[in-house]
């Protein structure tokens, strides 16, 4: 089924069932069996977690308000900040105003050493509790952290788990959402002759429970401009590994076919195309893919997705294909 192509413009695009077009530091305490031994306990308890998080406070910069991670500098009034921000202060202190120098607090560091506290992602579900000095490690590396908005063509700045994401995309972003696992698509410009950076919206794949977002950009590779298609997985990497897809555009009797594992959205839209980790079809070919005089651009993208499932006989991957 054909409905009216669109050009490649900002943000605006038509879905079709057959084809799409785009422009687009906690601790228990046992219980005894008195009632003044349970208010001792309580009593204590409460005195733990006051302490801790007074201690917590103290490690806190006053001026970008992170953790604060040897070396820790001090005034010689005894104010504290961390070494990032002392160069951004002009090494004057951001309470007093004195001249900083270069007095480490050691006191406060080797305080650090003493703390363990959970990780900053605990309310999105991570359950670890670390050693103050590990606890930045894990952080970058949590999977609880939550994932960036894969939109790609805007500056958007929005973070979130994946269900919050997607209704981002469907509601701010007005993406195309789709269900199944095979896609037909047809990216329009008129004018490709133009050399330029171009990006079509964005669509999102629902299939085995996930979602997958499949960009579609110009941009120039060298001195060369091509069109690139590409898949990511609104997921971890680990995660990702289980799915593959393939993408194929041909025209004229001819055919370019593309296979591999789906990027995950840890992995930033630029840094995918970047790596060029994706189906990439210089101009002149895609122009050739699109017939007619070759004036405009026309080019059919197909594709699908599959999970690859462990045969438990031979132990081999096998493909699990969306019906």
């Amino acid at each position: 089924m054909e409905s009216d192509s669109i050009d490649c413009m900002a943000s605006s695009d038509v879905m079709d069932d057959d084809e799409i077009h785009h422009h687009q530091l906690s601790s228990s305490l046992s219980k005894t069996h008195s009632n003044n031994g349970n208010s001792n306990n309580s009593t204590l308890s409460s005195a733990v977690h006051a302490s801790t998080t007074s201690v917590h406070e103290l490690l806190e910069c006053p001026v970008c308000t992170n953790s604060m991670y040897p070396p820790i500098h001090q005034c010689h009034n005894g104010h504290t900040l961390c070494s990032t921000c002392k160069t951004r202060v002009h090494n004057r202190c951001p309470t007093c105003r004195q001249e900083l120098g270069d007095i480490r607090c050691l006191a406060l560091e080797k305080v650090a050493e003493s703390l363990e506290l959970p990780c900053k992602y605990m309310s999105l579900g991570c359950p670890e509790i670390f050693p103050y000095y590990s606890k930045l490690k894990h952080e970058a590396l949590c999977n609880f952290r939550p994932y960036s908005c894969p939109y790609a063509g805007s500056e958007c700045a929005v973070v979130g788990d994946i269900p919050f994401l997607v209704t981002h995309l469907r509601d701010d972003h007005k993406v195309d959402m789709h269900s199944g696992c095979t896609f037909n698509h047809r990216y329009v410009k008129s004018n490709p002759q133009e050399v330029e950076n171009a990006i079509w919206m964005l669509t999102v794949f629902h299939c085995f429970g996930q979602y997958f977002c499949l960009h579609f950009e110009a941009f120039q590779l060298g001195v060369a401009p091509v069109y690139m298609a590409f898949l990511r997985f609104m997921g971890d990497e680990i995660e990702a590994r289980n799915y593959s897809y393939s993408l194929e555009v041909g025209g004229n009797g001819r055919k370019l076919t593309w296979e591999g594992t789906p990027r995950s959205i840890r992995d930033s839209h630029r840094k995918v195309r970047d790596s060029h980790d994706g189906l990439i079809i210089q101009r002149n070919m895609a122009l050739f893919f699109s017939g007619g005089d070759r004036k405009e651009l026309k080019l059919r993208v197909t594709g699908r997705i599959w999970k690859e499932q462990q045969n438990p006989e031979g132990g081999a991957c096998i493909p699990n294909l969306c019906s």
